[in-house]
């Protein structure tokens, strides 16, 4: 896990998020849904990131415990790092976060049949 402050990307705001849950049940107990992240490593000098647009494109699970939900960000769900834009959705029991990148990359995702618009809001974390 990155230490606060050492990741940028942006954040879910609360009422959207609230919204978004609705409109997608986790799968898993512990509820996440509530960034997206574009870089880890930041330091306090790295700037933010841009203002974006954005949208939920798919959704990947790997059946055991990690669902995540993959989002476009200005037309792409490639991140500059080779992984791919999603928000961790919900997590089983000893599952970390990180684990989305896993999933992602090992077992794709299924997209969406309508792409649903999200407000994202730069942030570090």
């Amino acid at each position: 896990m990155a230490k606060p402050g050492s990741a940028t990307g942006w954040k879910v705001p609360r009422d959207e998020r609230d919204a978004l849950l609705a409109r997608f049940k986790p799968r898993y107990g512990q509820v996440v849904a509530d960034h997206v992240t574009l870089r880890v490593g930041a330091t306090a000098k790295t700037p933010l990131p841009r203002e974006v647009a954005a949208r939920i494109v798919g959704r990947g699970d790997d059946g055991k415990g990690v669902e995540c939900m993959v989002v476009e960000i200005d037309g792409t769900t490639d991140r500059p790092d080779g992984s791919t834009y999603h928000i961790t959705w919900s997590l089983g029991p000893g599952r970390k976060a990180v684990e989305s990148n896993d999933v992602l990359r090992d077992l794709g995702w299924t997209h969406l049949d309508s792409a649903v618009a999200v407000t994202l809001e730069p942030a570090r974390f």
